[in-house]
């Protein structure tokens, strides 16, 4: 498996758990289930892809300006993260924000797996791309147990 393979793998899941977020109403036991579970994904997903993917490429004179607009995106997403989770779960402005998530989540999904890969694939080597997944999913794993009991626990 090479990174672009394993990054899309949370990729998937981000876009499951989003349009799952967006159907939602309500302050329900659903509700705060799947924004946690997108919540950790997200969470999960970004300390690894920083570290073992946008680090590496911001290393090189080609990668720099390609990866600060993805790390924008991405503080963009930490932000609507936090309004979410600041504003009660019943209120008319938790789903539109969640919707905004849901947009901004796509959109750079999108923009990185149909632009920002491409270009990053001929930045890194083969066997750069292959001890990058291996370490993008050994951290990532890492996160996202790091974070599990603290869901399971909530939603007993």
């Amino acid at each position: 498996m090479n990174i672009f393979e394993a990054l899309s793998i949370s990729h998937d899941v981000q876009r499951d758990l989003s349009g799952k977020l967006v159907e939602t109403s309500g302050d329900t036991s659903e509700r705060r289930k799947i924004f946690a579970l997108l919540k950790n994904e997200l969470f999960a997903h970004a300390v690894a892809e920083d570290r073992y993917f946008y680090i590496p490429l911001m290393m090189t004179d080609s990668g720099l300006n390609l990866t600060r607009h993805a790390l924008s995106e991405h503080r963009a997403m930490d932000e609507i993260l936090g309004s979410l989770t600041e504003t009660d779960f019943s209120h008319s402005r938790w789903l539109i924000l969640a919707r905004r998530l849901f947009e901004t989540v796509h959109q750079h999904l999108q923009q990185e797996e149909y632009h920002f890969f491409q270009q990053a694939s001929k930045i890194l080597d083969e066997n750069q791309k292959l001890a990058l997944a291996k370490k993008y999913m050994a951290e990532y794993k890492k996160y996202k147990a790091k974070f599990k009991d603290e869901l399971i626990d909530e939603f007993k």
